[in-house]
């Protein structure tokens, strides 16, 4: 049998390679109608159909996972976004989606990476900077933050993180106006709201920890026992002596064994100078027990603060007596627990 010539062999295969590049395009074409329609899954169906005539039709794999994320297939655009990085590394569309689905989905390590890779892609430097914090990297998240905020200042959500990332090094003060820019910004945040009032809380900042404490409520922040709890002790430490006591005292009604609460309460009052206050509440603690030595010791604290120094020290002799751990108050001089 005669075999066909050299050039005619190329020449057909040139033939049906122009053909399946045709065929390529005309079923991209049809999907990008689909598309327009919003017939997504036909037109992914479409796409998959002009990549099997053209395993590197880069724009079909983009828009085919852009189809995919409409319909919530987001394993399927990521198979084909990475596809789009094999056959074009520099491709910024297919980075930014990359970066931007790791990112959501937690997978950190792989967000920065697609970040640093795509320096041209919007927003790498805040999910460089987002990635290090949720990393617990504070320093580097902080620095990145900062230089992403000087271009972009009115991001919420990258402000309320710079405001994070101090709190969770513990540095409040640095923290506190990052949340007051953050809550302007985003006003319907609660949470952030009730942040605030905790961080103005550890400050001892108790004015405006009831203000933004108040306002987180406003917002519907939920009034759960911690809520009312802080917001009672933070009325109290501010001088509304009355609004903090019924607040604390309606938890007591639902904990009305709670010894701990009213140790506390007994504390609070005898920081605030309201010393038969104070000793009320350690009456509450000495009739449920009797043996209970810190209240004895707090209440000969108030005895003593309220004049009666010989009464007041017998019933702290007392104390150490039934509690030997009390002396180290004594001899600290502290006054509460």
């Amino acid at each position: 049998m005669k075999k066909a010539p050299i050039s005619a062999v190329l020449l057909l295969a040139c033939v049906n390679s122009f053909a399946q590049l045709d065929s390529a395009q005309f079923y991209f074409q049809k999907a990008i109608e689909q598309k327009t329609a919003k017939q997504f899954l036909v037109a992914s169906k479409s796409l998959d159909k002009a990549i099997s005539f053209n395993n590197k039709f880069t724009e079909a794999y983009l828009e085919n996972a852009y189809l995919y994320l409409e319909m919530r297939k987001v394993d399927n655009a990521l198979s084909n976004f990475n596809k789009v990085l094999e056959l074009e590394p520099t491709n910024t569309a297919a980075a930014k989606e990359l970066m931007d689905i790791y990112y959501n989905y937690h997978q950190y390590a792989k967000a920065k990476e697609l970040a640093v890779k795509c320096n041209g892609c919007l927003n790498a430097e805040k999910i460089i900077a987002m990635c290090n914090y949720q990393e617990e990297d504070y320093g580097n998240a902080v620095k990145g933050l900062l230089s992403y905020l000087s271009k972009n200042s009115t991001d919420a959500e990258a402000t309320y993180t710079l405001a994070r990332s101090y709190l969770d090094m513990e540095q409040f003060k640095n923290a506190v106006p990052y949340y007051n820019k953050a809550i302007l910004l985003n006003p319907d945040k609660n949470a952030w709201t009730y942040e605030l009032g905790m961080i103005y809380y550890t400050l001892t900042d108790y004015k405006n920890a009831v203000f933004f404490f108040n306002k987180a409520a406003e917002k519907g922040y939920p009034k759960k026992s911690d809520f009312v709890e802080n917001l009672g002790y933070a009325y109290i430490y501010s001088g509304h002596f009355d609004e903090g006591e019924k607040m604390l005292l309606s938890l007591l009604e639902k904990k009305p064994d709670n010894k701990e609460l009213l140790r506390d309460i007994a504390e609070a009052y005898y920081n605030g100078k309201l010393y038969d206050k104070s000793l009320g509440y350690c009456q509450k603690l000495m009739e449920m027990d009797l043996r209970d030595g810190k209240a004895l010791y707090q209440a000969g604290l108030c005895f003593q603060k309220m004049g009666q120094k010989e009464k007041g020290q017998g019933m702290c002799d007392k104390a150490i007596e039934l509690d030997p751990s009390l002396n180290g108050l004594r001899q600290k001089q502290m006054t509460g627990f």
